[in-house]
């Protein structure tokens, strides 16, 4: 399977943003796809630059109308490489306003960039490709069946699972070949992603954390990505990680920025009645890529913790390619009581428990019940996510289903 048959979940609603805005703009990690999906939708009617060209590079900072202007469609990749071109776009935009004008693609996210000035608000719309879902790897250009059971009333969460023709799978072995579509797709030996997953590394600590902010010392910056693998699912205490790999809070908050601005890393919430709290109490820390965490770990096998990653990258695709916004968040109380993940969509939570484990009982709902008895007018039933084959009601409102039945 090339890179150009291998169908993204995100090409539909790419297609719809190009028909309603100016401006799209396709951002991710390095080789999550970017360059192959925005190819896809080239009809032979754009014109394709890539700033990666050295050439191309320097034409955009010396005379950036000669790539912007015209009436032909453009797409420009990797247009982090130069901020200033957004300025360009802009004019343009503003003076013959034309749906899907421009296609931007960028392995940053431009709108966290210091140096972007300008977030075509109102002109664009933004949509992030992170690594490949189970299904994606499959052949299918789809992420799980969050939206399904989302819309569905409990009573039919069985029957559209059962609908379904799912094929058992080893997490494990899931979570070490990651989502990028060359390891993922393209390689069979752990040995070769290996060697990928280390050159990944390199490419990005050499040349775009460059480009981003100067960092004093790369393997303080090094060692802190390591720390933070190694907390793959627990509390981001910015201090804690700080004190394990010598550097100061407020570095290590920044070097936090620079891998989140690179998708690298993802920070999610906790979720509270009160917005605001969100803001003041510690996130959980995960990564865009399993595969990748944990090749930084340098973990032998992966743990519960890469199984919950795992779920939140197929939960990433799903809430960024959809139109109406959704949140992902946990939920934590100072007795110990907890959810791994939380789904919010207008006003409703479905709250979810992610077990490494081939057996679920009643035991494992504990987090899920509690949950609901907070937040009773709220709560959907909850879903135990765990590695065995059965979809069983645990108690009324806690449905255990495989982790492959649902992502």
């Amino acid at each position: 399977m090339n890179d150009m048959q291998i169908a993204r979940h995100a090409y539909a609603p790419l297609i719809q943003r190009l028909s309603q805005m100016p401006v799209v703009v396709v951002t991710g990690a390095r080789q999550t796809g970017k360059t192959t999906l925005a190819r896809m939708v080239d009809s032979g009617e754009r014109r394709f630059h890539s700033l990666d060209d050295l050439d191309t590079l320097g034409l955009a900072e010396r005379d950036p109308q000669a790539l912007v202007g015209g009436a032909q469609p453009v797409t420009l990749d990797e247009v982090q490489r130069e901020p200033g071109l957004l300025s360009a776009i802009k004019r343009v935009v503003d003076r013959e306003r034309r749906s899907g004008q421009f296609l931007l693609t960028g392995s940053a996210n431009l709108l966290l960039m210091r140096k972007v000035s300008e977030s075509l608000a109102g002109r664009a719309s933004y949509l992030t490709l992170w690594p490949m879902t189970r299904r994606e790897q499959r052949g299918r250009a789809r992420c799980g069946l969050w939206e399904e059971l989302l819309a569905a009333d409990e009573g039919s969460w069985t029957r559209i699972l059962a609908a379904q023709d799912p094929e058992p799978e080893d997490w494990q072995k899931r979570v070490r070949i990651g989502g990028f579509p060359v390891p993922a797709v393209h390689m069979d030996r752990p040995e070769d992603r290996a060697v990928w997953f280390e050159g990944y590394v390199q490419t990005y600590l050499e040349r775009d954390l460059r480009e981003l902010s100067s960092v004093a010392s790369l393997p303080d910056f090094r060692r802190l990505v390591r720390a933070a693998s190694l907390r793959l699912g627990g509390l981001a205490n910015q201090t804690e990680l700080g004190r394990d790999v010598g550097l100061s809070q407020p570095t290590v908050h920044r070097y936090l920025n620079l891998l989140e601005t690179s998708y690298l890393l993802v920070r999610v919430p906790p979720y509270a009645v009160n917005r605001t709290k969100r803001l003041v109490k510690s996130p959980k820390l995960y990564w865009g890529d399993v595969g990748l965490a944990l090749h930084l770990a340098g973990d032998p096998e992966p743990t519960g913790a890469h199984l919950e990653n795992l779920v939140l990258q197929d939960l990433l695709v799903w809430r960024d390619a959809r139109a109406g916004r959704a949140e992902i968040l946990f939920w934590r109380t100072s007795s110990g009581q907890e959810v791994d993940l939380v789904i919010e969509l207008g006003g409703a939570l479905l709250p979810l428990e992610i077990k490494a484990s081939s057996r679920a009982g009643v035991r494992d709902t504990q987090g899920l019940r509690a949950f609901r008895a907070e937040y009773p007018d709220k709560a959907r039933a909850g879903l135990l996510l765990y590695t065995g084959d059965e979809v069983e009601w645990l108690t009324h409102d806690v449905l255990a289903v495989p982790w492959w039945a649902v992502c």
